[in-house]
Order: structure tokens, then C-alpha cells, then sequence
């Protein structure tokens, strides 16, 4: 059986966390406010969520369809304290995804560009045999939990920010249990959200293009990932779709396997404090910035696949300008 989580805020503003199936309707999960608490006792157990939810039982229906056009749907899933919550990402893991890339950071010379080389390792060697090491991909901070943005609302860029463009790809969501050993709750739909022009003019930016919002969801899927998820992604100003475009994703579209890229993320200690949250991006092929869009103010995100049953819509939005002056002690 299909389980998914839906994280959002009743009419009344308290949390609640939501079941779904295949079906768009949900029922509230009894006894927890949160799907943080939710796996937490699941681990505790030693049960999966399924058999948590079904321990727990469930309550009354919500329409979630309903929840998100009123903007009650939160991301499926947070933490208590921001600061515990890391927010990550790979690169260069797609078939196809160093096409872009590669292009942006083209040396005058013919030869290969170093992300040229790190996706041919990455084919070469990012699907190795259970229990073997493989090629370590690359690997980005995006930031904590304050960098998350609920599903419908805005993808604020900083003022100093040259460019807002999407990244359509799967999330995987964890949590650390109380003995170090990651857990992955299961996947989302997610928007990792770049500056494309600042990582164009040098790829040693692509740290900085990186510290920006990101936004995953409406619904967590829990279980295995379908081997291959085909989605669309589009940019839309006004009535006007600018941008409409598939993307592929799942191991079957991948140069790398997912536990390859969790060995690679949890291999270091920091990564395994107990009672962290981890959301990783897995990467993408598919760019509007690599079609030649210049996005602006009001632009809508708008990211579906058909492992999950909710597209993923944000609006681009821009901060004023931060002092960040630094004062001495």
C-alpha cells in the first residue's frame, strides 16, 4: 500500500499531518503534530511509518487540494528547531545533466571541462555493486531549515542575486536516529532554486549560487522511489508559459545510485548528530536558465511528476538589501 504525508495548518492554525494513498483526500494522522514526531516514533519502535500511521489510526478528512489553494499546506517535513535541519545537494548525478553545465564553464582549450569530467566518473563508476565504494559526486550547502519555503509561497532572492531559476528534481528526506544511523523517511517533489548567472561567471561560485530558498513537496512519498519519474517543469508570467518542459529522474535516468549518494553524504560524522533532519536534493538535467529564460518578479514555478500526486508551485519573489555590516567587539 501507497503511504504519504501532507504537513499543513488547520483553519484554526494548529499543525496536523495528513495520510494519503493514491487519492488527493487524506485523513489526520491521531496523536502527532508533526511528521518530525511521527518518525521519531517510528524509530523509537522500530516500525516503519506505515505501521506507525496504522497504530496511531487515523481521523477526520481533509481535502488537501483544498489546504494548498488556501495556503495551509506546509513542506512535508521540518524540524522543531531550524538550526538541526541541513539542507543539501548533488550535482551532476543525471544522464544528461552535464550538457548545461557544461556549456556555461566551456574552456577556450577543447578539453574537457572538470564537470565534464566528474559526470563521465560519475558514469563510470556512481552505480557500484552493494557493499562497494563508488565515485563520490559533487556535493553542495544550500543552507538550514529557515531556507525552506512551503509549497505556493514565494522563492525570495537576496538583492545581491543575479539570477532565480528552478531546478526541478527528487528530494531525499532523513532523520538521524538516536544512535547515529540515518533514516530515510521517503522522497518529495522538490525545487532546489539557484543563481545560474553568478555559478556561470566561475564555477568556483557554485557555492554561493547555492545559498539560496529551496522548496519541496506537498506530499512526502514514503517507500522506494519508482525507477524512473518522468515530470514536467514550466515557468508561467502571467497567462504566458515561458518555459514547459519534461525531466527525467529515478535511477534508471541517474549516472549514480541513491545509496551511492547517501554513502557519500553520511560518511561524514557531523551528518549523523541524532535528531537532525536531512534534506538532499538529487540533482537534475532539465534548466529553464539553459533555454536562455531570464526569469523575473511574479514568475511561477510550476514542478509535477507522476510519482507524486501534488505539482510543486512557488512564485519568484526578491528581498531589499541587508546591512551586513560587520561591527567590532
Amino acid at each position: 500500500m501507497v503511504l504519504r504525508l501532507v504537513q499543513f495548518r488547520s483553519a484554526d492554525g494548529r499543525r496536523a499531518v495528513a495520510a494519503l494513498g493514491n487519492d488527493t483526500l487524506g485523513q489526520v494522522v491521531q496523536g502527532v503534530t508533526t511528521t518530525y514526531e511521527l518518525a521519531q516514533m517510528a524509530i523509537r519502535n522500530g516500525a516503519s511509518l506505515a505501521a506507525t500511521v496504522e497504530t496511531l489510526g487515523l481521523g477526520e478528512s481533509v481535502d488537501i487540494r483544498a489546504t494548498l489553494a488556501e495556503g495551509r499546506v506546509l513542506a512535508p517535513l521540518d524540524h522543531p528547531d531550524p538550526a538541526h535541519l541541513v539542507v543539501t545537494g548533488t550535482g551532476l548525478t543525471h544522464l544528461g545533466s552535464a550538457e548545461g553545465r557544461d556549456a556555461m564553464h566551456q574552456s577556450q582549450t577543447g578539453l574537457l571541462t572538470d564537470s565534464m569530467k566528474m559526470f563521465k566518473h560519475g558514469l563510470e563508476n556512481g552505480k557500484p555493486a552493494p557493499g562497494q565504494e563508488g565515485f563520490q559526486p559533487e556535493w553542495f550547502y544550500k543552507g538550514d531549515g529557515a531556507s525552506i519555503v512551503a509549497p505556493q509561497a514565494p522563492l525570495v532572492s537576496p538583492a545581491f542575486a543575479r539570477d532565480g531559476g528552478e531546478e526541478p528534481e527528487i528530494v531525499g528526506l532523513y532523520l538521524i536516529g538516536p544512535d547515529g544511523t540515518p533514516h530515510r523517511l521517503g522522497y518529495a517533489l522538490g525545487n532546489e532554486f539557484s543563481d545560474h548567472v553568478t555559478e556561470k561567471f566561475n564555477y568556483l561560485w557554485l557555492a554561493h549560487s547555492k545559498l539560496r530558498p529551496c522548496s519541496f513537496g506537498p506530499d512526502l512519498l514514503t517507500g522506494e522511489l519508482p525507477q524512473a519519474v518522468t515530470g514536467r517543469s514550466r515557468v508561467r508570467r502571467g497567462n504566458e508559459i515561458l518555459f514547459d518542459k519534461p525531466f527525467l529522474s529515478g535511477e534508471a535516468n541517474m549516472s549514480h545510485t541513491i545509496a551511492n549518494l547517501e554513502a557519500h553524504h553520511f560518511k561524514y560524522e557531523g551528518f549523523r548528530r541524532p535528531g537532525d533532519v536531512h534534506v538532499h536534493f538529487f540533482g537534475t538535467a532539465t534548466l529553464s536558465f539553459s533555454a536562455g529564460v531570464k526569469t523575473e518578479n511574479g514568475d511561477v514555478f510550476e514542478i509535477e511528476a507522476d510519482a507524486f500526486l501534488f505539482p510543486l508551485r512557488n512564485t519568484l519573489g526578491s528581498a531589499p538589501a541587508a546591512d551586513a555590516k560587520v561591527t567590532a567587539l
